[in-house]
């Protein structure tokens, strides 16, 4: 019997998010395409892996079985379609003079209905263009307005650091990124060298912040006034992967010390007006 504590990882088609599954009586693998049922019906998903502990607050979907020769006769059938109706809903995009950049279109495996994905920098009034969508297609329509990291996470591709996209690859729902989060990690503010694919802050910045964080709160801020070794002192930075932190002297004289060193500095001073306080 599977353990109830476990559930299989996998991934949707039509948007490449995670879905939580029920391990079946029957194996399964990574790389194995199964059908499951969701809201729109049934629909195919890629195996990722196992996890060994069930999230909360999250639904488990049932898998129906794994794809027969006839099921991928389907999908592929469904494929062929989503690249014929590209061109015909870029042609339609053009008619109605809508400002929208059609991303991908996705067939669902019950051929019920099709969503159609798209960008654009402001609101879109499609309705008209949904109207003459289905009375081409025959099928119930939805378009979707996404954003360009959701964009990224559907296209796929390879990051500066050489592995898939965060967001196609680990990342389900896509948390903020912050400026903050590269100053606090010292990284140079080059928006090539920080941004990704999709032309957003890298996903990757989040990931060890608050490590970052973490680190130097056991350290004074920087900026702050310190006595070192009888001299009065700015602190410039703190690099945490070399862990050493940089001085400056009142002689514009730079000290790089390790981050140890700070835990001996003497009477520590946030400001100028404190050292006037306590001199």
């Amino acid at each position: 019997m599977p353990d109830t504590n476990e559930v299989i990882v996998a991934k949707l088609r039509y948007n490449c998010e995670a879905c939580f599954l029920e391990v079946p009586d029957f194996k399964v693998k990574r790389g194995d395409l199964v059908v499951l049922e969701t809201d729109n019906g049934s629909e195919i998903a890629s195996i990722s892996g196992l996890m060994h502990c069930k999230p909360e607050n999250t639904s488990i979907k049932k898998i129906l079985r794994k794809t027969t020769e006839e099921d991928l006769k389907k999908l592929n059938d469904n494929k062929k379609r989503e690249e014929n109706a590209f061109p015909i809903t870029l042609e339609k995009i053009k008619k109605h003079n809508l400002e929208m950049k059609l991303v991908n279109i996705h067939y669902f495996f019950d051929n019920n209905k099709i969503i159609f994905n798209f960008t654009s920098d402001g609101r879109v009034d499609f309705r008209e263009l949904v109207k003459e969508l289905a009375s081409i297609f025959k099928k119930r329509i939805e378009l979707r307005q996404i954003g360009a990291r959701d964009e990224a996470k559907i296209i796929t591709g390879s990051g500066i650091c050489g592995r898939n996209f965060c967001c196609s690859a680990i990342k389900n729902e896509l948390q903020p990124v912050t400026i903050k989060m590269a100053k606090d990690q010292n990284l140079t503010l080059n928006s090539s060298k920080i941004s990704g694919a999709c032309g957003r802050l890298l996903c990757c910045l989040a990931y060890e912040h608050e490590a970052y964080r973490d680190i130097k709160r056991k350290y004074p801020s920087e900026g702050s006034i310190l006595e070192y070794e009888g001299k009065q002192v700015t602190l410039l930075e703190i690099n945490i992967l070399k862990m050493m932190a940089t001085l400056k002297t009142k002689d514009q004289i730079s000290i790089h010390v390790p981050v140890d060193e700070l835990n001996k500095v003497t009477n520590p001073v946030k400001n100028k007006q404190n050292i006037k306080k306590t001199g």
